[in-house]
């Protein structure tokens, strides 16, 4: 675990804080210790530094002229939108700078003939949906923390949300950006052309990098048409089994709702006790499933799969009332962080993904470590999408319960990869999971990744130490 908020400073950080102060203007460089703290984490539990200054720069020109400081003084650059990242990825390097670019918050364009909106990287997400609300328009990127979260963060993350299972992840709507290279160079990559296969898909490269390749600033999006009607069902199960088993033969029937959630028991009694939505809690599993489009094709998905969760045993399977109603069921699930977190003072929410007919396997799997290892876990997620989040309510300065929180996190990262899955879905690497990625990747594959850190970031500058080490 980092420090809890040491703060290094070189000797002549004096300096190098009136150089910043030349570029981006004193007001725009924190260094008090009070005004520095707030920077020294982000959502991830355990994880907490602190960083000598915090820079908050309000063009791309002073973002570029930072960096061309920072590469000429050898000082580490941590690149941060709004702190919202679940890995680790935006904690500050001991002797570093913060670069935080919330300022840059400005949606330039929505270019209805193109179904485009670009938008600088400080922007918050859901104000990006709502700018293409007017004409007619959607943004489907929806990862819980939308709010408050930023585009350039959702970028650098490849976040996910709950409408991934039809419309993919913020990587499929980037169709451009612009990016501030380690050496300070301002480049464009991508365009708005649906057909675009000039060179390499550098654009590519730089989603979910984590700020580790280059500092984005403007981000080019593709829009689509906004659906003509929803529907939205919750259906409860008596097992856990039963619900992943629901969600596995949906998809298997070939129906893509844009929305399969599940939350077992303790969430769902943890977010009617937050929330009052009227969500029962006397089940072992709630499935929120959710579709879009035409409205005949909705009608018919919804009774579908209302028709497939009785089969697979639901208790009951209600169909939400009004658009009210289902906005609150909806509302329900995003507020499952938020609602686990008063259960105990360190909420530690993990992520992993497995092939969506394995969802069962790592149900049971993450049910049976928590009771192996005598802890709390709530489990919820984007089962459509086989995307799970084990969250393990816990005590961070409970020394022998952290322990054991390890050995169990440890289990089920390696029971992910045996069935195939991935140690991270959507929240990123970061310090987080920075011990299991090698545990995924062969050789070669995590060589190559060093390899091109190296070679884009020479010195090593950009959130060095997330993801991967270089010597390791």
């Amino acid at each position: 675990m980092c420090a809890l908020f040491k703060i290094e400073r070189r000797d002549d950080f004096s300096e190098t804080v009136a150089r910043l102060s030349e570029i981006v203007g004193a007001d725009h460089v924190l260094t008090r210790i009070e005004d520095v703290v707030p920077y020294g984490f982000d959502a991830t539990a355990a994880l907490k530094t602190g960083a000598p200054c915090v820079v908050l720069p309000h063009t791309v020109e002073e973002v570029s002229a930072v960096m061309r400081f920072c590469r000429e003084a050898k000082l580490p650059v941590v690149t941060r939108g709004s702190g919202t990242g679940l890995s680790g990825g935006s904690i500050p390097v001991p002797g570093g700078i913060v670069l935080c670019l919330v300022h840059l918050n400005k949606i330039l364009e929505v270019d209805s003939e193109n179904l485009t909106l670009l938008a600088e990287c400080g922007a918050i997400t859901k104000a990006i949906d709502e700018a293409a609300h007017p004409s007619g328009l959607f943004y489907p990127p929806d990862p819980g923390s939308m709010s408050i979260s930023t585009i350039g963060g959702n970028v650098a993350n490849n976040s996910g949300g709950l409408r991934g299972l039809k419309y993919g992840v913020t990587r499929d709507y980037v169709m451009g950006m612009e990016v501030v290279l380690p050496d300070g160079e301002i480049t464009w990559l991508g365009s708005k052309c649906v057909k675009d296969v000039a060179g390499y898909s550098m654009k590519d490269l730089f989603v979910g990098s984590e700020g580790t390749l280059g500092i984005i600033t403007k981000v080019l999006l593709k829009l689509v048409p906004r659906p003509k009607a929803r529907r939205t069902l919750l259906a409860t199960f008596d097992s856990m089994e039963s619900a992943a088993a629901s969600v596995s033969k949906i998809v298997a029937q070939h129906i893509v709702p844009c929305t399969l959630e599940f939350l077992d028991r303790k969430t769902c009694e943890s977010v009617e006790a937050y929330a009052h939505v009227g969500l029962p809690t006397g089940v072992s599993a709630v499935v929120l499933m959710e579709t879009d489009g035409h409205p005949a094709v909705v009608e018919e998905e919804a009774v579908q799969m209302a028709a497939i969760a009785e089969e697979c045993g639901a208790v009951s399977v209600e169909r939400a009332k009004d658009d009210a109603h289902a906005i609150r069921l909806a509302t329900a699930r995003r507020s499952a962080f938020s609602a686990l977190a008063r259960v105990r003072p360190t909420t530690i929410l993990e992520d992993v993904t497995v092939p969506r007919n394995r969802l069962v396997d790592i149900v049971s799997f993450v049910e049976e470590v928590g009771k192996r290892h005598n802890l709390q876990v709530a489990t919820f997620g984007h089962f459509g999408d086989g995307n799970v989040h084990p969250t393990i309510l816990t005590d961070e300065k409970d020394e022998d319960e952290m322990s054991r929180v390890d050995e169990a996190l440890s289990e089920i990262f390696d029971k992910t990869i045996e069935l195939g899955g991935t140690v991270t879905g959507e929240h990123g690497v970061g310090l987080a999971k920075k011990p299991y990625l090698k545990r995924q990747f062969d050789k070669s594959s995590y060589a190559l990744m060093r390899k091109i850190k190296r070679t884009l970031d020479p010195d090593g500058l950009l959130n060095p130490g997330k993801i991967f080490d270089l010597e390791d």
